[in-house]
């Protein structure tokens, strides 16, 4: 692959930032150009990522003619897309209840299917138009490692099934059941789903950069939008003019002008191993491509990748006041340790194998936490997010139905419950911060207090900061 400033080198290198271990992995691509000037399109999506890529995608394979551009301020795939944990998976982002309360309980149902069906889409599409992309559909496990953990486990199975999930679609395991896939430290049981494959992320949108490329989508890098408007996205090199504007910036909507309180900028950390050494492979016994999660309220994410690392990742500090974001991927020195201190926590036989890189990138959090898809049928003003962390699957199902909408059909994907949502604004400064910060602060204290008191239940502390949240 070719390469602009690759971060290939010294593979026991400790790196932080440089967007992620996965582009570290392959390099960096080379830079497209920037926007020449003034352009003329039929659409514009503003924003290369994910959702922006998979919209175009489809726009071009149900109608080649279509004039498609595609503005980013850096390169495509350099945001959550190229940075996040790799699971494929069907989580629905959001509140079941606030889909239902519009949409009914069979509108619920129909869009956990269709998340179920993006799945199998995205290794579809990857096969078809040959991007290697490391994907392994080995499904999702979850453990619990307390009392609580574990009493959440099996409420979120009966929830499961309450929502009509097959009994096969989500297994309550034993410790030795759970041990018998993956070893981890102090695990009373595990929860597994078939509805997930593992990615590496930035093999994934690379390539289907180069597929929207290659079908005739032009696509601009290095162009900052400074402002969207009703037919056109005005940028640092020229105006762009087209009667459909999409925005696709999910985490970096805070970056316009106006959008701050949209969608907040949530931060995520990820780090990741030197290869594991034959001797902690044996102790973990990793030997699936399966994805790990767990019921801590915390919450972190794993993956074991192609090349035998471990993956691990989770919220740190969560939130930048004012809405900012990382520097190219830099995160905190405390949230490298806590990372650390919980890979060897639940891994021990990490102890003695080198942490090589640690990244963050930020996700679009709704007021509500509930993803939307939207277009405007006057003014041509597009947009989806807001998927909380979940976005590597949904932003296929979400390009799709972006592409139905903007195409003017009436689809299954355009009648989902989360097509045309409303949500309210964030609170302004300083009054976001302090929410988020005072969140995951109730979250940390939660964990630790089922952890040392060995509770039954989930503590009343988790219980107040979901009230406050919102979630």
């Amino acid at each position: 692959m070719p390469t602009g400033g690759s971060t290939v080198g010294d593979p026991t290198k400790f790196i932080n930032g440089d967007v992620s271990f996965w582009y570290r992995s392959i390099g960096l691509p080379k830079r497209r150009p920037a926007l020449p000037g003034d352009q003329e399109a039929d659409v514009c999506i503003v924003g290369a990522g994910l959702t922006g890529l998979w919209t175009a995608y489809y726009l071009k394979r149900e109608q080649p003619d279509l004039r498609i551009v595609l503005l980013e301020r850096e390169f495509a795939g350099f945001g959550a897309s190229g940075r996040n944990g790799g699971w494929l998976s069907a989580e629905l982002a959001g509140s079941r209840d606030a889909y239902a309360s519009t949409h009914g309980r069979e509108g619920v149902v129909d869009l956990m299917r269709a998340m179920r069906g993006a799945v199998d889409e995205v290794i579809s599409v990857a096969k078809a138009e040959g991007i290697d992309a490391d994907i392994a559909k080995d499904g999702l496990l979850h453990v619990a490692r307390t009392r609580a953990q574990l009493g959440r486990l099996y409420e979120s199975v009966r929830y499961e099934q309450q929502w009509g999930a097959a009994p096969e679609d989500f297994v309550a395991l034993s410790r030795d059941e759970m041990d018998d896939r993956i070893r981890v430290a102090g695990a009373l049981g595990g929860m597994f789903s078939p509805h997930c494959a593992r990615v590496q992320p930035a093999k994934l949108v690379l390539g289907l950069a180069r597929a929207v490329e290659a079908a005739g989508v032009t696509i601009y890098e290095g162009t900052t939008v400074t402002g969207i408007e009703q037919g056109r996205a005005i940028t640092d090199r020229g105006v762009v003019h087209a009667p459909i504007v999409l925005r696709c910036l999910e985490g970096f909507t805070a970056t316009l002008e106006g959008q701050r309180r949209d969608w907040l900028p949530m931060n995520s950390s990820m780090i990741v191993t030197a290869p594991l050494t034959p001797e902690a492979a044996d102790q973990i016994g990793w030997r699936g491509a399966e994805l790990l999660g767990d019921y801590a309220h915390g919450y972190m994410y794993a993956q074991r990748t192609a090349d035998n690392r471990i993956a691990l990742g989770g919220r740190g500090i969560p939130y930048r006041f004012g809405s900012k974001t990382d520097t190219n991927g830099a995160t905190q020195q405390w949230t490298i340790n806590a990372l650390t201190e919980l890979m060897h926590d639940m891994f021990p036989a990490t102890a003695s194998i080198p942490i090589v890189h640690a990244w963050c990138g930020v996700l679009g959090v709704p007021r509500d936490w509930t993803a939307t898809v939207d277009l405007d049928p006057v003014t041509g003003l597009g947009t989806a997010g807001g998927y909380v962390g979940s976005g590597l699957t949904t932003t296929n199902l979400a390009g799709r139905t972006l592409a139905d909408l903007v195409l003017k059909r009436d689809t299954p994907v355009t009648r989902l419950p989360w097509v045309g949502r409303r949500v309210r604004r964030w609170e302004p400064e300083p009054l976001r911060w302090l929410g988020v910060q005072s969140m995951y602060v109730l979250y940390r204290m939660a964990d630790r207090r089922e952890t040392e008191r060995d509770l039954p239940k989930t503590s009343r502390i988790a219980r107040i900061a979901n009230m406050i949240t919102g979630r």
